[in-house]
């Protein structure tokens, strides 16, 4: 019989910090209001009219998705990776409501250019 060793699990302490980036199956590893980076493929963008400039954006990795929120001041700051990165880095605060956990955009880095070294595996 082979018995797979045990994951230890992730303390609040322990958690990657920028510039690591957190993959989204532990996002429930950092406490409310945490500074976290994530990263991943931009699969989905929204701006719905009613959301007042905000818009909301979807990234997946290897593990799951994120949600992301950016508010229209960071939108304006960053609005050429928001538009057109297809692999985005996005460093923010971490947020829980309703049982869905957002990262509040603080900063967002077209990383694009590293979807080549991954496909290749060298990344």
């Amino acid at each position: 019989m082979i018995i797979a060793p045990v994951r230890p699990a992730v303390s609040n302490r322990d958690w990657p910090r920028p510039p690591s980036c957190l993959p989204s199956s532990l996002l429930n590893a950092p406490p409310e209001g945490a500074r976290l980076a994530v990263a991943g493929l931009v699969i989905l963008r929204q701006r719905p009219g009613t959301a007042k400039g905000v818009i909301f954006l979807t990234l997946e990795d290897e593990t799951g998705i994120v949600n992301v929120v950016v508010w229209r001041k960071i939108y304006e700051q960053f609005r050429r990776a928001v538009i057109s990165g297809r692999l985005l880095k996005v460093t923010g605060r971490m947020q829980r409501a309703h049982s869905v956990t957002h990262v509040i955009a603080e900063e967002i880095e077209d990383i694009s250019g590293m979807l080549d070294v991954l496909v290749r595996g060298q990344g």
